[in-house]
C-alpha cells in the first residue's frame, strides 16, 4: 500500500471535473491539485509551451512527493504527455488513453465526435490515437476555444452557453458519442445532453478515474483525505466556479512553478 498523494494538475478550475471524478471512486486517496490559473489558457498555446510548462507542474507536484500524477488537462495530454513520461519515472497518465480504452469496449460506438481546445483538436492526438486503436471508427472534431474561458467565467448554465454551444455542435452528424475532450467542459454537460440528446456524452474524467484505481497501490487510510488546492494566481473565479462543482467550500494555497 503506498500512502502517498496523487499529484494532479491543469490550466484551472476544469481539472477539477476530473478530481470530482477519482474523489467519488477514491474518497481516502488524498489529491494534491495544481490550477496553472497564472498560465490560463493552455488551449491557444505552442507546443513547447505547453511541454515547458508541464514540465513545471511536474516538478512541483514531486516535491509534494506524489506517487503518480494526473494530468487533467486535455491540450496538455495531447501536446505533453508523450515527452513527459519519456522524463520522469514516476507513472503520468492523461484523459486519452483511458477514455479509447473504454470506446473499445462498446462495440455499438461507431461515430465519435470531439470537442477540444483549438491546440488539442490541431494536435490530431484524439483522431489519430482513435483510429490507431479501433477499426472502422469514423471521428469528427471540432475546436471550441470559447468554452474554458466560459467555464473559468462561470458561464456554464446561462443562454449564452446555450447558444455557443448549439453552434459548435450544429454541424455534427449523427454521433454514437462525443469526447468532452476538454476538462473544462463537463460543466457543461447538462446543456450538451439537451442538445444531443441521443448521444452518450462522455466525461473523460470517469474513465480516468476507473483507470487508475485499477493503476496504483492504493492508500491504507481508513478516512477521507484532507486535500490541497493550489493555484498559481489566486486573483480568479475558481472559487465560485468549484463551489457550484463540488458543492463546497475549498481552501487555496498559492504556489509558485
Amino acid at each position: 500500500m503506498d500512502n502517498r498523494p496523487i499529484g494532479m494538475f491543469d490550466s484551472g478550475v476544469g481539472g477539477l471535473t476530473v478530481y470530482k471524478e477519482i474523489k467519488k471512486a477514491m474518497p481516502n486517496e488524498k489529491i494534491i491539485y495544481l490550477g496553472d490559473t497564472k498560465n490560463f489558457p493552455y488551449g491557444s498555446k505552442s507546443k513547447q509551451s505547453i511541454i515547458d510548462l508541464s514540465k513545471k507542474n511536474i516538478d512541483f507536484l514531486l516535491k509534494q512527493n506524489v506517487k503518480t500524477i494526473v494530468i487533467a488537462c486535455g491540450t496538455a495530454t495531447s501536446q505533453a504527455l508523450e515527452e513527459v513520461q519519456s522524463i520522469y519515472k514516476v507513472p503520468i497518465i492523461g484523459i486519452i488513453q483511458p477514455t479509447i480504452e473504454y470506446i473499445k469496449s462498446k462495440e455499438n460506438i461507431k461515430n465519435v465526435g470531439v470537442i477540444a481546445t483549438r491546440g488539442t483538436i490541431r494536435s490530431k492526438s484524439w483522431e489519430v490515437n482513435l483510429k490507431s486503436q479501433i477499426e472502422d471508427i469514423n471521428v469528427y472534431n471540432k475546436e471550441c476555444p470559447l468554452l474554458a474561458p466560459m467555464a473559468e467565467e462561470g458561464w456554464v448554465d446561462n443562454e449564452i452557453a446555450k447558444l455557443t454551444i448549439h453552434e459548435y455542435i450544429k454541424e455534427f452528424p449523427k454521433l454514437d458519442a462525443l469526447i468532452l475532450g476538454c476538462t473544462h467542459y463537463p460543466l457543461f454537460k447538462k446543456i450538451i445532453e439537451e442538445q444531443m440528446p441521443n448521444t452518450e456524452i462522455i466525461n473523460t474524467g470517469e474513465k480516468l478515474a476507473s483507470h487508475i484505481k485499477n493503476m496504483i497501490e492504493l492508500s491504507t487510510n481508513k478516512e477521507k483525505a484532507q486535500d490541497e488546492i493550489y493555484l498559481t494566481d489566486t486573483e480568479c473565479n475558481f472559487i465560485n466556479v468549484s463551489y457550484k462543482l463540488l458543492n463546497e467550500k475549498i481552501e487555496l494555497k498559492k504556489a509558485t512553478i
